[in-house]
Order: C-alpha cells, then structure tokens, then sequence
C-alpha cells in the first residue's frame, strides 16, 4: 500500500484514531483531521491537519492546503450526538448542530476534495453511518431516541446514494458503512464490539470496494444493511 493515501476525520479519538493508526502501520500515507491536534500526538508517519467539518471555511482551507495531492480513500468519520436525547428535551439548535456535522460536512468535504480523488487509484469515499438510520432495521433492537443523531445519518444515506451518481463519472465509489456498536466515548459503556476489530473490518470492506457496490450501505462486516 506504500504511496496510496487515505484521509480521515474525527481522527482525535476513538474510531477515526483507530482508523488512522491502523492504515498507518499498513504503510499508508495518513491525513488525520480534527479540530485539535490530540493531547498525546499523533504516530510520526500520520500528517495531521486541523479540520472542523462544521465550518465550510474550514473545509476550504484544507482543500487549499491539500491541493493537487493524490488522495485514494476518504473515509467522513467525524459525528456527533445529541447532548440530550429525546423528544421533550429536543432543541432546534442542537438538532441541526448534529446534521450540520453529521451530514452536511461529508458532502461539503467529499465536493471540496474530488479533484484530489480524481487523482487517486480506485478512490472511494467511505460514509461512517449507522444502522441507526436505517428505516428497516434502526429500531429492530435498538431503543436509543437521539433524534438528531438518526435523522444525520438516515441523511446521510441518501447523501451517499446521490454522490454515488454525481461522482461515477470520476469513478469515485462511494459507501454508507456501519461500524457496529463500537467500544468508544461515542459507543458507551454497554457497547460490544472493540475499536480495533471495528476498524479493521471496516478497512477490509472500504478495501474490497468495487465500482458497481457504489451506493451501498454495508455493515462492518460486509452485511448489506436494510435502508
């Protein structure tokens, strides 16, 4: 994999960490993303850039910093939550804080960066959805009522779906992935499955991609995931 590059948001902590580390020791050229450089650094071989997918100028400015280079895999992992979930304790401007980050910033950042995809081998944008919004299978075994939280990634499978179109003529695959319920901060403290197997999963899927899977949501382990 020496010389293919993957770039990776919400790469602070948690999944997104994971992520970077593992393509990093798999021989990859690593760009981790996040608002702030991490309190215990970043592995030598991992580029780091500042990036708030909440702000479109921010966007803008790592595309100018990035400009003409390569990128193969993009993989939008940033998320957020809803402070409070529920119905009575919504707040409009929580909501749409969590769609702004959830679902917003991966189409600006995917449009922002695909001349850098049209210069990478086989690039696929890989989606860090869930299962939680799906309108088949969200609410099978899964009682969590984060409004937001479902609606930014229910949003973000129809995101996936139109870039898949606007972007096959660059022949740019692009993916929903549900990472399982990871054992992160985001995760909690009854989630089940370990990051590390999460994301190595996760990089097998995104690796395996193909051109004609462009649209598709795909669990971690492989699973096509109800919509």
């Amino acid at each position: 994999m020496a010389g293919r590059t993957v770039l990776v948001t919400g790469a602070g902590r948690g999944l997104g960490r994971e992520l970077a580390r593992q393509y990093a020791a798999s021989g990859w050229q690593v760009i981790a993303c996040s608002r702030n450089l991490p309190a215990s650094g970043l592995k030598s071989a991992v580029e780091f850039q500042p990036l708030d997918v909440a702000d479109p100028a921010s966007i803008s400015g790592l595309a100018a910093r990035l400009a003409g280079r390569p990128l193969d895999v993009l993989v939008n992992n940033a998320g957020v939550r809803s402070p409070v979930p529920g119905l009575d304790p919504l707040r409009p401007d929580e909501f749409l804080e969590v769609l702004r980050i959830n679902t917003l910033g991966p189409v600006l950042l995917t449009r922002a960066l695909r001349a850098n995809l049209r210069l990478g081998g086989d690039p696929v944008v890989a989606n860090i959805g869930s299962r939680a919004g799906s309108m088949t299978e969200g609410l099978l075994d899964d009682d969590d009522d984060d409004y937001a939280y479902r609606c930014s990634k229910a949003a973000l499978n129809m995101a996936t779906v139109q870039l898949a179109r606007d972007l096959q003529p660059d022949g740019i695959t692009v993916l929903s992935l549900h990472p399982g319920w990871v054992k992160t901060d985001m995760g909690g403290a009854n989630a089940v499955l370990p990051v590390e197997e999460s994301a190595k999963a996760l990089r097998m899927v995104i690796a395996a991609a193909k051109s004609e899977c462009s649209g598709a949501f795909l669990a971690f382990d492989g699973r096509q995931v109800g919509w």
